[in-house]
């Protein structure tokens, strides 16, 4: 969780910057997930939020406390826990009109993202836990989606068990069986060893 303290000051982030910005994209390199031509999944965690928190503090100069920590309490449930993982699901069309045109079809495409460890089953995304971020015409072009693993798929992943991804949705259908090694690893990173349930 961020807090306060592991957040730079405006005077030092000034200076930093350059540097924390050029660490941070190498960092998102091996996050960032393409499902199909127009879905990009970017997997966060506490380095990539606390990005996006000094990007918005240096860009509303925030120095006081209090909206500061409003900053926090918005970006720090996109953090993972250890028994999950959290992404920014972007849908990207670059013609304006072809974008507007698929949001309207792509109503509910945020519900149908999954991951799959080799060997189980396909775990759905839980999304937009924040707020209903889709209308009944379209959906939204930003969705935060949450991936909550079992303790067999985490223990799986650390034994090096293969990952797929994709979506499942009536107008939008793409399976990415292989994620790629260094990807797969970053996200395993992530996640804690959990207690196996035992069986009654």
């Amino acid at each position: 969780m961020l807090t306060h303290a592991k957040l730079y000051s405006l005077e030092q982030y000034a200076r930093v910057r350059p540097e924390f910005r050029a660490k941070v994209m190498a960092h998102k390199k091996n996050r960032q997930v393409q499902l199909g031509e127009h879905i990009n999944l970017l997997f966060e965690d506490a380095l990539t939020m606390q990005y996006q928190v000094q990007e918005m503090l240096r860009l509303e100069r925030m120095f006081e406390p209090e909206p500061i920590q409003d900053e926090l309490d918005v970006y720090n449930p996109l953090i993972p826990d250890g028994s999950n993982w959290k992404a920014t699901m972007m849908i990207e069309y670059s013609d304006v009109a072809e974008r507007q045109r698929k949001l309207a079809e792509l109503i509910g495409i945020e519900d149908r993202v999954w991951v799959q460890v080799e060997g189980h089953e396909r775990v759905y995304a839980i999304a937009d836990e924040d707020l209903d971020r889709a209308t009944e015409d379209k959906t939204s072009a930003v969705h935060f989606l949450r991936f909550q693993l079992d303790a067999e798929m985490i223990r799986a992943l650390k034994q090096g068990a293969g990952l797929g991804m994709g979506v499942d949705h009536s107008h939008y259908q793409v399976a990415t069986l292989a994620i790629p090694a260094a990807v797969r690893d970053a996200l395993t990173q992530d996640l804690l060893e959990q207690p196996l349930q035992k069986s009654s």
